[in-house]
């Protein structure tokens, strides 16, 4: 299995690569980060079922995964995992998703 980003997660992802190498000053830092939720995505697509069901609570057929305050949020089918979210584990993820 594979896996797939939506535009929204590409760009989430830069957003956060962004805000971390500006707030902490280092792009190493940045880099790493990225490096460690986008390992995650192989992760997922060999065990799709390996993250929190979010079918109650956010939508029919989304599952959720934590990389340390983030929070990646997917969808499995036959063929490949779509990644369709990384946000921070603190926002209304809820909320998020609605708009």
């Amino acid at each position: 299995m594979a896996h797939r980003l939506a535009p929204e997660a590409e760009a989430e992802l830069d957003d956060i690569w962004y805000y971390v190498a500006k707030e902490s000053g280092s792009i190493e830092i940045a880099d790493r980060l990225i490096d460690s939720i986008t390992e995650i995505f192989y992760l997922l697509a060999r065990h799709p079922h390996i993250g929190r069901q979010r079918d109650v609570d956010l939508r029919p057929g989304l599952r959720s995964f934590a990389v340390g305050q983030y929070v990646i949020i997917y969808r499995a089918d036959q063929r490949d995992v779509l990644i369709l979210h990384v946000f921070r584990g603190s926002r209304d993820i809820e909320s998020l998703l609605r708009q």
